[in-house]
Formats: C-alpha cells, structure tokens, sequence
C-alpha cells in the first residue's frame, strides 16, 4: 500500500510505509559499521538501511523518504558529522514529522530523530556507537529492550546488531507481525573496492519469521568465510591452517555438501587422496551430480591427481 503525499520534497521516494525497528552501530575496536532493520513490509532492506565503508550507516523509517539515506551518505562522504546531516537533511523535508531517521558516522557520532507524525508507539535511544528507533510498535519496550541486548551482547558486530533486532521482537516488535529483514556490515575505511568493503550483505525479502532466517543466512556467512580462509590457506601450502578452517565450516554447517566437496577436493590436491575418499563418497551419494563435476575438474586441471587415484575417487 504506496502513498504519496504531494507535500513531499521527493514524492517518488515518500510515503512507503517502512514502519520499523532498526539499529545503526559501529564497533569501535575494529571500525566496522553496519545497519539491521526488521518490518512487516515487503523488501524494507532496500529502502530502510543506507551503509558505505569509511562514511556511516543510516536509517530511513516510519513514512520512509529514501532519499535522507542517499543525500546523508553524500553529506557524510563530504565530512559532515550526523548531527549535522541529520539537521541538513530533515530541514529540507516537508514530512519529516512524519519520518525516523538515525545515523552513526565513521568516527561514532551518533544522531536520531523521531518525528511527532510517526505512528504510536515510536521512539529512538541512542549510546555510545548505536542508535536504535522503532515506531508502530506494540508497545515503547521494544527499542530500550534493543538498546539494552546490543550493549551488552557480545561477538562481532552483525551478531550484535541481530541479538538487538531479536530482543525487539521478543519485546513484542512491530504491531503488524513480521515480513521481511537485512543486515549489512561495512569496514571502517574504504579499500576502493566495494565487493571486498561490504562485509554482510543480507536481506530476508519476504519471509514468515524473517529474524530466523536472517541468523540462519548469517551463520551459513559465517561458514563459508572460514572455507574460504581454507582456501586461501592452501593457496600458500599452509595445510594445517587450511584443514583448520575447513573443519571449523563443516562443524558449522554438517549438511552442506558444497563445503565437504571442495574439503575433498583439496584433500585429494595435496596427495592425502585415501582421506578423501570418505568425503567424495558421501557426497556423491547423496547427490550424483558432484562425481559430474569431478570428472570436469580432472579435464580442466583443476584436479591434479593420477589416473590410478582419478579412478579411486569416481568408483566411490
């Protein structure tokens, strides 16, 4: 259900009905900073959370106006602080008694507004290095009970910011129910390359109990980071290193034939071929396919073992 309300400065942008919880963070021990949003509102990752590496991450919410998350990384990216693009921004919006707003920049500087239009019950507490705001929630628990898990919940930053967003709905969240989810966690300072800048990137669109499926996708993320450390390990023949990071992933994801197959194969790359075995076997069990691809790898080069062993590994 899209409005628009002429009164809007950017009307295209306006009156998308985002309500809300969310916080913005930033952990000052390794300078990441991030955003993490949940509504009973189809996509709300899209419009609600702004991030970019070196700059600031920022909430847009309530009667959202996409463009106070664009136009305040713009103002941030210049060395405004988020006071002073919370100001700037807000002043030249008609309706924004009737917007949300909260952003952290990347020296910690937090700032929040609440309009008084927001939609009952609505609110913001900001700390040190978060902001957390809410509004069109059941009840004016849920963003002190935010506020309160976050600071003292431990881990990394994505893991903080989603022990939050549990405690808001475990508060009795958003009086719709719950749709839809995102999270995203960006460095500190910039390296120029956004794939390597945006840490987390995950977004649960539509989705009946979208904060289960946001901590499932991460922990899968999670995973995946030390499979890749795995890799990169055998990259430089550290194979205890690598062994490690893959065991970690297989613990981490038992059922996940994607990371035993590729443990296998590395397995089988560096001559250990008969611990192999097992693994190819099991997989290729559970699913045919996986002995298709081995075969495309040994003709590629990509498998680099002898025919003796080759013939091992598909008769498993």
């Amino acid at each position: 259900m899209n409005q628009t309300n002429t009164a809007f400065p950017y009307p295209a942008y306006a009156g998308k009905l985002a309500h809300t919880y969310s916080i913005v963070a930033r952990d000052p021990a390794t300078g990441e900073m991030g955003a993490a949003v949940q509504s009973h509102w189809f996509s709300v990752g899209r419009l609600a959370i702004w991030t970019e590496a070196g700059v600031g991450a920022i909430a847009t919410q309530a009667f959202v106006n996409c463009m106070l998350g664009q136009q305040g990384l713009m103002l941030l990216r210049e060395g405004r602080s988020a006071h002073e693009v919370v100001q700037d921004v807000l002043k030249a919006d008609d309706g924004r008694d009737m917007r949300q707003l909260a952003i952290i920049d990347a020296h910690g500087q937090v700032a929040a507004w609440t309009g008084n239009g927001c939609i009952p019950e609505a609110g913001h507490l900001r700390g040190e290095n978060f902001s957390v705001q809410a509004n069109l929630m059941l009840n004016e628990t849920v963003w002190p009970a935010m506020a309160d898990a976050f600071q003292h919940a431990g881990g990394p930053l994505a893991e903080r910011m989603l022990v939050a967003l549990e405690a808001a709905q475990h508060a009795g969240g958003d009086l719709r129910g719950q749709q839809a989810a995102a999270l995203v966690v960006v460095r500190g300072e910039s390296t120029g390359k956004l794939w390597e800048d945006r840490l987390i990137d995950l977004r649960i669109d539509d989705h009946p109990t979208p904060l289960h499926e946001l901590r499932r996708l991460l922990s899968v993320q999670r995973a995946y980071h030390y499979m890749n450390a795995g890799d990169l390990a055998i990259e430089r023949h550290d194979v205890a290193t690598a062994f490690r990071e893959y065991d970690t992933a297989q613990r981490m994801l038992p059922e996940n034939l994607e990371i035993k197959y590729w443990h296998a194969v590395s397995l089988a790359n560096i001559g250990r071929v008969e611990e192999s075995l097992p693994i190819f076997a099991l997989v290729f069990e559970r699913d045919a396919h996986w002995k298709i691809l081995t075969k495309r790898l040994k003709k590629i080069g990509m498998l680099q073992i002898g025919h003796e062993h080759f013939e091992k590994i598909l008769v498993c």
